[in-house]
């Protein structure tokens, strides 16, 4: 391996367990964040819950980290879920469809981004499935599959198999001027990508931590703009749903209208501590920096991979569209023992959609992406599946 900054490997200890570039899959965990989940379990296993308000302390200040970072208009538009899928039917299940209705969205979503939307057929809603690839424009390829009857369009900001970024400002403007919901699932641009949520029109928006936001699975972002909230019908009821739910001497329990009444039971506390970590960290290192980092990695590994003889890039660098990932293919060579070789020398990739798909972050640009490099082209150039 090429130097790396002490620091840098103090924080991220899995540079020294080889090349990871699986960022888009799940991701391993900052020092940071591993040091506050073993404080919590420290403090848990020997005092319990005696600083339970500290703990709250931490989950408000969450909140309002959260909002600050998407340009929500306020804390009281975020709410933390179990994961992207949670968010997501909280929307489709929320609205009060009409038969006729119908909703849009790209070809090929990941499941959780499909899936419930496809489950509406059963009432009726038409799900307009747009084959954004076909066209020059994405965003006019959807835009044009809108008609009156449109109640909603959701996007992933970015697609999971090939790292496509659309562009949110213009789909969320059109919403807007139509009067049709916009939802985005972000779990491929949070921690990655800048994104504001008031700039895109945004109305719903969910994302899991365990990607680009280093934390791990089970604590989810939901973002719900304050004009919409009413517009979804709860699905769900608990205790932890409405304003100061700690007051348990009552005898109304009405739903809060912060976005807090999607949070029916007891919060995450555990995932919270992680979650606030690894935002931390990433607001700390200045997203600015880490969206610089992540476009480097992704024009280095698309030009490099471009020249090797024998592999095709799905998609070629193009700052506007990309993000962190970047994917390949090898028409010429048996994919799964590709994937393998890689995974011999110790670099950690995914297969997705017939392709090879390479997803570092940030904090990997430079040498680290350099030793990740060699060890592709070693691979690629000589046929290396041994």
């Amino acid at each position: 391996m090429s130097a790396t900054t002490h620091t840098t490997i103090d924080e991220f200890p899995i540079l020294k367990h080889g090349f990871y570039a699986n960022h888009a899959a799940i991701a391993p965990w900052p020092a940071a964040t591993a040091r506050a989940v073993a404080d919590f379990a420290f403090e848990n296993s020997n005092i319990g819950p005696d600083q339970y308000a500290r703990w709250l302390s931490r989950e408000t200040d969450l909140r309002k980290m959260t909002a600050d970072w998407l340009n929500a208009k306020s804390a009281d538009d975020i709410a933390f879920l179990k994961n992207t899928t949670e968010g997501i039917c909280t929307v489709t299940n929320g609205i009060n469809w009409h038969k006729g209705d119908n909703v849009v969205l790209p070809l090929h979503e990941f499941p959780s981004n499909r899936l419930p939307w496809l489950a509406l057929q059963a009432s009726g809603v038409e799900v307009r499935e747009v084959d954004i690839r076909a066209s020059k424009s994405p965003e006019e390829a959807l835009l044009a599959a809108m008609d009156k009857r449109t109640r909603l369009l959701s996007v992933s900001a970015v697609q999971w198999t090939d790292g496509l970024r659309l562009k949110l400002e213009a789909l969320g403007a059109a919403c807007k001027q139509n009067r049709i919901l916009f939802f985005v699932d972000a779990i491929q641009q949070l921690g990655a990508i800048n994104l504001d949520v008031r700039a895109c029109h945004i109305d719903f928006l969910a994302a899991d931590g365990h990607k680009w936001m280093l934390a791990p699975e089970g604590i989810a972002i939901f973002y719900c703009r304050e004009s919409a909230r009413e517009q979804l019908t709860l699905k769900q009821q608990g205790w932890h749903m409405v304003d100061k739910p700690y007051q348990f001497n009552r005898d109304e329990w009405q739903p809060a209208h912060a976005a807090s009444r999607f949070e029916a039971g007891s919060p995450n506390t555990l995932g919270q501590t992680a979650l606030h970590a690894s935002i931390k960290l990433l607001l700390q290192t200045g997203m600015d920096r880490v969206e610089a980092a992540v476009w480097e990695n992704s024009l280095v590994l698309s030009e490099t991979l471009a020249a090797i003889p024998g592999i095709e890039l799905v998609r070629a660098f193009e700052q506007q569209r990309s993000a962190g990932i970047v994917s390949f293919r090898a028409p010429d060579r048996s994919l799964p023992k590709l994937h393998q070789a890689l995974k011999h020398r110790h670099l950690t990739c995914a297969i997705r959609a017939d392709s090879i798909r390479l997803s570092p972050h940030y904090y990997q640009a430079g040498a680290p992406l350099q030793d990740m490099l060699d060890v592709l082209e070693d691979v690629l150039k000589n046929n290396n599946t041994h």
